[in-house]
């Protein structure tokens, strides 16, 4: 486990949980559930925050955390690659979490979209972290144009509900030849543990941990969720039976 890192566009990285930086209390609350999760890179989305002033988001974010600019409130193509573009000429980054969004009241991705920002984004040198539904065949034709990670759903944005197909999930692991980050959806550290059992690479959270009664024990609960699920993972679980089996040897019974 010492050795067991992750790797994302070429960087690597000791913790495969992602977080967040919206819907906290203040900028205290934020960089201590930050620093309780372990994480090394924290989203933040780019029309939805202050980057500058007193109160900038940026102010909470430990040194050494990597920033992971979000398209997050784009509803087109056209918003989401010029969203990017000025993250960028900022001097941020040129990793960025795309979002499309295609329907208010669930926040589904729009994926046609999606795939039309990730090509133009990928061909602008941009290293692309598409948000999708749990589709198979959308994880295929974003990795097929280049992007470093897959990131599907487990629910729908903020509901809290976990992993509600976890065979989809499989498929996309089965084929994924990049990161599979499950984004969306997860409510507490069991979801997260399964996501990771699963086989996912990483797991990035907001809610599940903001919307928390305690945002600061929740966050260090996902850290071990997290750690867990992946240490499951590389055990291999057990094979599941019908029937019982004896957890002691039978022979040699007096």
């Amino acid at each position: 486990m010492a050795t067991d890192t992750f790797t994302l566009g070429g960087r690597e990285y000791n913790s495969r949980l992602l977080i967040g930086t919206g819907k906290y209390a203040d900028l205290d609350q934020t960089r201590t559930a930050i620093e309780k999760s372990g994480a090394e890179i924290v989203t933040v989305a780019l029309r939805r925050v202050s980057l500058t002033g007193a109160d900038s988001i940026l102010h909470a974010i430990p040194e050494g955390i990597a920033l992971l600019p979000n398209t997050a409130g784009c509803y087109t193509a056209e918003e989401a690659i010029r969203t990017a573009r000025l993250a960028r000429e900022a001097g941020m980054t040129d990793f960025v979490k795309l979002e499309v969004i295609g329907d208010q009241k669930t926040l589904f991705p729009d994926v046609p979209a999606t795939i039309e920002a990730a090509k133009i984004l990928v061909k602008d040198g941009f290293t692309v972290l598409p948000y999708i539904t749990d589709d198979p065949v959308t994880a295929l034709r974003l990795q097929d144009i280049g992007c470093a990670a897959v990131m599907p759903l487990a629910a729908p944005i903020g509901s809290g509900l976990g992993i509600r197909n976890p065979y989809n999930l499989r498929i996309i692991i089965e084929q994924a030849r990049v990161p599979v980050i499950v984004d969306a959806g997860v409510g507490t550290a069991s979801d997260a543990a399964i996501a990771m059992e699963l086989g996912c690479d990483a797991v990035l959270m907001n809610t599940g941990i903001a919307g928390a009664k305690d945002p600061i024990l929740m966050a260090d609960a996902m850290r071990e969720g997290v750690s867990a699920g992946r240490k499951a993972f590389l055990a291999g679980r057990m094979p599941k039976k019908l029937y019982a089996t004896a957890s002691s040897p039978i022979e040699g019974l007096i």
